[in-house]
Formats: structure tokens, sequence, C-alpha cells
């Protein structure tokens, strides 16, 4: 049987579900026509360098899973060649889940969501810590940003996958309100200024 990048998540009880709820086909179809990605495509490029925020996913050996949120600058997930990914890792509250689970169970996943453009992009692979390269560290750190870099995250792509956009909740970051009401605001004033000298003028002219 031919295997698939897909086949990741699509595992053989995944797939007899599939089939007993009457989307195997479809799928099966899907990953033949169009199969899962597994290194960094120019789309997928474009997406990480607007992404401030996403959940990394690791578990124990005995396969208890942890969720953590990760947020940084826009663009603060980067990619390091086609096939890796890498971010730093920020002082925190020093629980160090994500560290001890990587320690004993290399699996990881990415999860990123997009709410303004409603899209998200779901990566699996594998991630190790590395501690001893203030090179690297340094090539991931924004100085503009005010969390403080202690270690990388770097993760390996087995296979990643995008969503269709239904039910995801069309939201946008402050900073980016922040900002269109600023231009906002700077072109009303200027619009503002430019009716105040047409008035000056038309009262001479009369």
């Amino acid at each position: 049987m031919q295997a698939y990048k897909s086949d990741i998540a699509f595992t053989p009880q995944v797939k007899r579900e599939q089939e007993k709820r009457g989307s195997r086909d479809g799928y099966q179809r899907m990953v033949e026509r169009n199969d899962w990605a597994d290194t960094v495509t120019d789309d997928l490029y474009a997406f990480l360098q607007n992404a401030n925020s996403f959940y990394l996913a690791t578990a124990t050996a005995d396969g208890q899973p942890y969720i953590q949120h990760r947020g940084g600058p826009k663009g603060f997930l980067k990619v390091l060649d086609n096939k890796t990914l890498a971010f730093a890792d920020f002082a925190g509250n020093k629980q160090y889940v994500s560290t001890g689970n990587l320690a004993e169970n290399d699996k990881a996943y990415i999860f990123i969501m997009d709410y303004a453009g409603r899209r998200r992009v779901k990566l699996w692979g594998r991630a190790r810590i590395v501690e001893d390269d203030p090179e690297l560290l340094e090539k991931l750190t924004d100085p503009t940003y005010k969390g403080r870099p202690e270690r990388v995250f770097v993760f390996e792509i087995a296979a990643w996958d995008r969503n269709c956009p239904q039910h995801i909740p069309q939201k946008v970051d402050v900073v980016d309100v922040q900002q269109a009401i600023g231009d906002l605001q700077a072109r009303i004033a200027a619009l503002e200024e430019e009716n105040a000298e047409l008035k000056t003028f038309l009262g001479k002219s009369g």
C-alpha cells in the first residue's frame, strides 16, 4: 500500500473511522490528487512572516498531551531551511512542560491561526531544544521585543496542511486596529486642514 505524507494524521484507525462514517473515499481522492506538503513553500513562508502567535503541542512518553501558546513579534517563527523552523523560547512561568516532554518524546505539532484572514495551518514533525548556540539564538531574536530569550526550539517538518475557513470567527489584532485608527485619524486631520485652507481661500476670494 502506498504511503502518503498525510498518513501522519490519517493513521489506520483514523482511516477506519473515515470509512465507517463515509468520508474515506473523498480523502483518498484528495491525497492522490494533492497530498500534504513536507517542505516550506512560498505561501507557507508568507504565512509565517505574518504570524505572531501559535500553539505548540507535545506529549509525554506515555502519550499525555500538552498544548502551550507561543507568542512574539510577527515572523518570530522563522524558516531555517525548507524543512526546518525555529523560534526563540522566552522566559516564562518556569514550568518547562514542553521542555520536559521533548526530552522523552520528540514528536511535536504546531497549530497556527490567522483569525483576520480566517486561515489555519497545521504542522506535524519533531522538535528539539538548543541551549548552547548563542549565534542561533541571536538570529531568532528581535531586539525590539520585550521578551527575554533563553533557548531555541527547532522544529523539523514531517507534513503540513491548511484548513478551510469554515467556523473560524473573524478577529483582528488590537495592534492592527490601532494602526488602522491612527491612519484614519491622520487622514481626517489632513482633510480638515485642507478644508480649513479652502474656506480661508474662498473667504478671501469673496
